[in-house]
């Protein structure tokens, strides 16, 4: 997926936090896999970022969207945190 450029420069400047991509495949990262590594290893700051670049209600979307699947890949904590974050301040 073709990024714009601050997305771009959001991927390189929080790098680990895509620790098991490729470095050369890490710009083809999906906006789906961005939200759930920068939520479940990001710090405040990545997070608000983030919310910045995409909006808090789309970072929202994508997340309810997959925690709603079968399966999911966040922390327990991580989950719950964000249901009661986005809950109150993404409606």
């Amino acid at each position: 997926m073709a990024h714009n450029p601050e997305i771009r420069k959001f991927i390189q400047e929080n790098s680990s936090l895509f620790w098991w991509v490729k470095p050369d495949e890490k710009m083809g990262l999906s906006i789906n896999s961005i939200v759930e590594a920068v939520l479940n290893y990001g710090d405040e700051k990545s997070v608000k970022r983030l919310f910045n670049l995409i909006g808090i209600e789309k970072v929202a979307e994508i997340f309810n969207q997959q925690i709603s699947r079968p399966r999911s890949n966040y922390h327990r904590r991580t989950k719950h945190f964000f249901e009661v974050y986005f809950e109150r301040h993404a409606q």
